[in-house]
């Protein structure tokens, strides 16, 4: 068995049927889209090779794609920034609820399995301007000048998306928390305490920095997840008003279904690709820190 593992021609041969399947299924895809970005194609009849022409307008003259990056990264900082250290302190206090642990780790998580269709439509409802639930509450405790058209309003639209998609993702982010505390040894508390740290210590410099690891996870698949974001725009604003909560993936679906134009929206699609493989990189040059094991 060394032998046959050691002979190149026999791992290329293991390897060769994987490395065929990436190749037709991710690389020509994109190398297609490529092409096809590079056309006028409206998705169906003739086309022009127009060059780099759809790439030069979406990068210095499409204010909707820069925007749709920009919410993007917005949702990125907010998450980030908001909801990950909520979903870290809550993880804390759900291991130590005792025997209501089950139970508010099951609270916390239901958002997260529920249909993103269904919880779309129902913030939809809580937002709108006439019989939603939040401005009927804003009339019931005497703050009628705080009603709003959440959705409706360029300014306040966008971080009304950040807030369902933030809520919708919790879950998800003390889940990986919390697999991280249950990971962390209990001898390591114990020993901890027994050399006088306190609790503000206690998690500050024994177990946050323990939990690194799972950190850098939970960030990879927060980048991840805010970048494709369109399930949640497409159903509550498709990108309105104005464009103002427009997402790249729902705009590459409008530019290249809704209105035709399949060459343009290929040209997004690899643009994205190449600034996704940029983060990519990015982020790998800021965890290649090697931390210690317990």
């Amino acid at each position: 068995m060394h032998k046959l593992l050691s002979s190149r021609i026999t791992i290329f041969w293991l390897v060769a049927p994987s490395l065929l399947l990436f190749l037709v299924m991710i690389c020509l895809p994109i190398a297609m889209s490529g092409y096809y970005g590079m056309t006028n194609w409206r998705g169906v009849g003739s086309y022009d090779f127009i060059g780099l022409a759809n790439y030069s307008k979406i990068l210095f003259h499409d204010e909707v794609f820069w925007r749709s990056l920009w919410n993007a990264l917005l949702l990125l900082a907010a998450t980030l920034l908001i909801q990950h250290p909520i979903a870290l302190l809550f993880s804390i206090l759900v291991t130590n609820a005792g025997r209501f642990e089950k139970f508010f780790r099951t609270i916390f998580f239901i958002p997260a399995v529920i249909s993103i269709v269904v919880t779309s439509k129902m913030w939809v409802s809580v937002f709108h301007p006439n019989f939603g639930m939040l401005n009927k509450l804003l009339d019931g405790v005497g703050l009628s000048a705080l009603k709003q058209d959440w959705l409706g309003d360029p300014k306040l639209a966008i971080w009304c998306i950040i807030v369902v998609v933030m809520w919708q993702g919790f879950g998800y982010a003390l889940l990986l928390y919390y697999a991280g505390l249950q990971g962390i040894p209990k001898d390591l508390y114990e020993a901890a305490e027994l050399d006088g740290a306190g609790r503000v210590t206690l998690y500050t410099k024994v177990v946050i920095p323990l939990l690194t690891p799972m950190v850098r996870v939970a960030v990879v698949i927060a980048v991840t997840a805010c970048l494709k974001q369109m399930e949640t725009i497409f159903l509550m604003t498709n990108g309105g008003p104005a464009n103002t909560t427009q997402f790249v993936g729902n705009y590459i679906y409008k530019t290249a279904f809704s209105s035709s134009l399949y060459g343009y929206g290929n040209a997004i699609s690899v643009i994205f690709v190449i600034i996704c493989l940029i983060i990519t990189v990015i982020m790998n040059k800021l965890f290649s820190k090697d931390v210690g094991e317990f």
